[in-house]
């Protein structure tokens, strides 16, 4: 394999100094997810209610501090990671694209597999399963039920923390202003894995068709329709809606919300 930089503007941070930037953006994720986890696993709060709020903390909290660092809401362009290639898979067509790419593709699909394994193959993974179905089955196997759904959180939370990092180390900006750069990506992470049925293999190839859907909608507005601009670029969303009611059979875990504390009945 052989990687060629990419530079953009005069802010050029080194590439160890890009991963210490995820890093931290991960640790700030795990931070919100375990005040997250805290308020509605301990204090039995409403998940829904406790997501916005932890949601609206962060959206005002990355642009502050932002503000503070930076001087402004937005940060100055950096370097963007260097792309990976992979001599002859990078020929192939249409499929080379995966084999010559940011090495945040190849981290995505090293996280998709993993975590397949770790759910479908491990205890532990067998216990996140059981603490949403049937938690007082696994309070009867003597396994803490709290402090599996802690870890369930905090898990994700790294996940998620990697791909918030990603899109703006690959970006090479923050951008915290207006609808800010992820732009209701969040939420349509959310219809992904419902979409996926809980299935890391499911959410994946379901966030492949958002994002089909979002690049066609960008190349229709480059060649012109005769269509709103502003209605183009709804295709994505309303396809992925139509997709969940006509097709879409997401089974929700029997538990998956409910509070439970051990020796309850």
């Amino acid at each position: 394999m052989y990687a060629t930089d990419t530079i953009a503007g005069e802010g050029a941070a080194t590439q160890p100094e890009l991963w210490l930037g995820l890093l931290v953006g991960v640790a700030a994720s795990t931070l919100l997810a375990g005040l997250f986890a805290v308020v509605c696993i301990e204090f039995r709060a409403d998940q829904i209610i406790a997501g916005l709020a932890v949601w609206l903390i962060a959206l005002g909290l990355a642009p502050f501090a932002s503000q503070v660092v930076y001087d402004g809401p937005n940060t100055a362009s950096v370097t963007t990671p260097t792309t990976v290639t992979i001599p002859v898979l990078a020929e192939i067509p249409f499929f080379g694209a995966l084999f010559d790419a940011s090495p945040f593709v190849y981290l995505m699909f090293i996280a998709v597999g993993l975590s397949w394994y770790t759910l479908n193959r491990t205890a532990f993974g067998r216990h996140v399963q059981a603490a949403g179905e049937n938690p007082k089955a696994l309070d009867t196997a003597g396994v803490s039920v709290s402090r599996v759904r802690y870890a369930a959180v905090l898990l994700s939370s790294v996940l998620s923390g990697v791909g918030g990092g990603a899109l703006a180390l690959s970006i090479g900006q923050f951008t915290g202003n207006g609808p800010t750069m992820v732009n209701g990506k969040g939420f349509i992470a959310i219809v992904t894995y419902l979409f996926g049925n809980y299935n890391p293999i499911g959410a994946f190839l379901s966030a492949l068709l958002f994002v089909g859907l979002d690049a066609l909608q960008f190349s229709l507005q480059t060649v012109g329709t005769g269509l709103p601009s502003s209605l183009v670029r709804v295709i994505p969303f309303v396809t992925v809606v139509l997709v969940l009611a006509l097709v879409g059979r997401t089974q929700i875990p029997e538990a998956a919300g409910d509070h439970y504390e051990s020796g309850e009945d």
